[in-house]
């Protein structure tokens, strides 16, 4: 009894401390502007966002009414749920399986998609290298007690990584953007691609403005004769605080004379999907969420059967699902957005590839296959 007790006043103290350390995070940009909070738009570009489309009444919106939180719960409330009955399967009870790949080694000619764990991919297309979301720290959130990686050790490093042609930075979060990793590549990055606002915290952080490309929905940026990214709708929400929606986030298709390759970034599901596939035909490989669902707060987050329709209405030829095998943000089991995707996906017009991290996806490759690893 003594136990169970001492339990509940842990939890409650976590939970405590918790609430106050994100409230801590609301003013801690304002005090602290060249650090991991990074900075929020002003000056010349808070006047370029005010004329976009999507902000208005001082913030972002999607393109539909999008709630964050869908149940009766407030926000504490839903926290407290969250934290208070997490089950043990959340985070898978030994190291998952990954290949150490050398990504400076591989052949810069070949067009290849590497998962890096959670929404971390190494891309070459047209002998560009491409580095999306990438997050190489051991923990995903402003302080490294929360949201820590799964056990094993993880390979990737930002030493080790070759020049990075074009990072893409699809929106704010903790998960996506790791001041970090960031801190860590800059002297590798000739190129940033990212959506309206974000450039406010990587120029917080060191980067030149002049390698920042900051884009709207619907606009594109030629990186040269052979690579052109647009960037496109999302279903979701930004911000390293509680200051919410102050930049944009969005998707993106990463287009040259011979591929199409899409990257979803966080998303719910919405009409988005069916529109970026009526504009881009013939998309050979989409990079879908997958992960971190919840009922609670399902319009800001695909489940893994939306995703599946999602990829349907892209008109994509195959499938890489991501944004899981890393970190838990939701309160599924680990392999629980592998088995859905899976199911999900059977007779669906696409093909599903689930590779380990580190392994190789050829683009080009009609028939390559992958185990199906979380079982």
């Amino acid at each position: 009894m003594a136990a169970a007790h001492s339990g509940k006043r842990s939890l409650t103290l976590k939970f405590m401390v918790v609430i106050m350390l994100l409230g801590l995070t609301a003013t801690s940009a304002a005090l602290f502007p060249v650090t991991e909070f990074g900075k929020l738009p002003q000056g010349s570009r808070l006047e370029r966002i005010e004329q976009s489309p999507q902000y208005r009444d001082g913030k972002f919106h999607n393109q539909q009414e999008t709630p964050m939180m869908t149940d009766k719960r407030g926000r504490l409330a839903a926290l407290w749920d969250f934290f208070s009955s997490r089950p043990d399967t959340v985070k898978p009870d030994r190291p998952l399986p990954l290949i150490e790949t050398d990504l400076a080694a591989l052949d810069k000619q070949q067009d290849l998609v590497v998962w890096l764990g959670h929404s971390s991919w190494f891309i070459q297309l047209e002998g560009k290298r491409i580095l999306i979301d990438p997050v190489f720290s051991h923990y995903a959130a402003p302080f490294a007690f929360l949201n820590k990686a799964f056990a094993g050790d993880y390979p990737w490093r930002a030493e080790d990584m070759p020049e990075i042609d074009t990072l893409v930075i699809s929106h704010d979060h903790w998960d996506h953007l790791d001041y970090p990793t960031l801190r860590a590549l800059k002297p590798k990055i000739k190129q940033i691609v990212t959506p309206l606002g974000v450039g406010a915290h990587l120029e917080a952080w060191g980067f030149e403005p002049a390698l920042i490309h900051e884009l709207d929905w619907q606009e594109k940026v030629s990186i040269d004769d052979a690579l052109t990214i647009h960037a496109l709708p999302a279903r979701h929400f930004s911000g390293r605080g509680l200051n919410g929606n102050k930049t944009l986030w969005a998707s993106f298709m990463l287009v040259t004379p011979q591929r199409k390759v899409y990257y979803s970034g966080d998303t719910g599901y919405g009409p988005h999907f069916k529109q970026i596939g009526e504009q881009f035909n013939d998309i050979d490989l989409a990079i879908m969420e997958n992960g971190q669902y919840d009922e609670g707060w399902k319009y800001i987050h695909m489940m893994p059967e939306e995703a599946a329709k999602a990829t349907e209405e892209l008109g994509a030829k195959t499938m890489v699902p991501g944004h899981a095998g890393r970190f838990a943000l939701a309160n599924h089991s680990w392999d629980e957005p592998f088995r859905r995707i899976a199911a999900a996906s059977v007779g669906r017009s696409y093909r599903l590839l689930t590779p380990e991290m580190g392994q190789i996806l050829e683009v080009s490759q009609t028939r390559q296959a992958f185990d199906a690893w979380w079982e």
